[in-house]
């Protein structure tokens, strides 16, 4: 299959994730394009397979570059498998309440961009002290202690899942 992996990235965390993603699923027989969403205006989705999105949630919203791929492509996106891969530090929880803000957020994302995705990956992501400035980095830790999670402010601290993302790509592409 020839797969399009277009994300936007903050800290580091999505990127990270989708570099994963795309070196696995080049690792199961796929080829890959991996790009940063600003560069993937150009790309003409009818030559791929498939197409992955991805971005994190900060504040309730994903990025701009993100945003106006998804609206710009909609169409495109739309007539072929196609995936959101939403990371957020919600997605390492249980939370039910956080995980309806969750679906709200992704949701508005939909109507933002007029592409539903049909389907949604919800990656865990990280806590990325070494990117954060002096006030990110109180606000991670004061939302770390809400969660009674232990944090070092000189550490990153990471939630992703590894084996489950490999599965969750796994039934995307299988169609399941």
């Amino acid at each position: 299959m020839n797969i399009l992996i277009a994300y936007t990235s903050t800290e580091g965390q999505t990127r990270k994730i989708a570099r994963y993603a795309a070196d696995y699923l080049n690792g199961q027989g796929h080829s890959v394009e991996l790009v940063g969403a600003k560069d993937a205006h150009d790309a003409e989705l009818a030559r791929f397979d498939a197409v992955l999105l991805a971005g994190s949630v900060h504040g309730g919203k994903y990025q701009k570059p993100l945003i106006a791929l998804a609206k710009s492509k909609a169409a495109a996106l739309a007539q072929v498998r196609s995936a959101f891969l939403s990371v957020s530090l919600t997605a390492a929880g249980t939370d039910a309440d956080e995980w309806a803000g969750l679906t709200a957020c992704v949701d508005r994302f939909a109507k933002k961009t007029g592409w539903t995705p049909p389907t949604v990956m919800h990656v865990a992501g990280a806590f990325r002290f070494s990117e954060y400035d002096f006030f990110k980095s109180w606000a991670m830790r004061w939302i770390a202690s809400q969660k009674n999670e232990q944090v070092d402010p000189h550490e990153d601290k990471e939630f992703t899942d590894w084996a489950t993302l490999k599965k969750t790509l796994d039934t995307w592409l299988l169609g399941a």
